[in-house]
């Protein structure tokens, strides 16, 4: 794997891990308005996501088309928080309530299972080769599917912050 792609996922991850450890279960649960995921929702998505994103990857790498596809800037498309996007229902996270430990258990579990999936594949040229269809970017490479990994969790941990700011003027 990439260096600088292994070092974006370790930044992200780090970055979200500390923006939710000190929170307790009540901020991490509650909704900051009708319709708006709480903070322990967004995380389960980010969880869900990853867990996705190597279901799909797997699918990919056994596709026997292998015609490259346009790569895309897809870090601008996805920290541009402007445009909302509808999370797959495959994506969607569970009501809760979720226990603080509890999630960062859940995004360490996947994040190993993804490194160790990334482990496996032994000629990782093959993932710029060869691509699938996501949900808001279109076709993208399989290598970009592992970006918009760190990507995604990038934009939501924007969301977190904004999250934080409504909840503490609420109080």
């Amino acid at each position: 794997m990439n260096k600088s792609i292994n070092d974006k996922l370790y930044e992200m991850r780090n970055n979200l891990v500390n923006e939710i450890t000190l929170l307790d279960d009540v901020q991490f649960n509650s909704e900051p308005e009708k319709n708006m995921w709480s903070i322990a929702q967004v995380c389960h998505h980010l969880v869900l996501v990853e867990e996705a994103s190597i279901k799909v990857i797997t699918l990919g790498l056994k596709e026997m088309d292998s015609t490259p596809k346009e790569r895309k800037k897809i870090h601008h498309i996805l920290i541009d928080r402007t445009k909302k996007y509808k999370a797959p229902k495959i994506v969607e996270p569970d009501v809760g309530p979720f226990e603080v430990q509890q999630i960062i258990d859940l995004l360490n579990d996947s994040r190993t299972k993804l490194m160790t999936f990334l482990s496996t594949i032994e000629d990782k040229s093959i993932l710029a080769e060869k691509s699938m269809k996501h949900p808001a970017l279109g076709e993208l490479p399989l290598d970009q599917w592992i970006e918009q990994i760190y990507g995604h969790e990038q934009r939501h941990i924007e969301q977190i912050k904004e999250i934080k700011l409504l909840l503490a003027a609420k109080h």
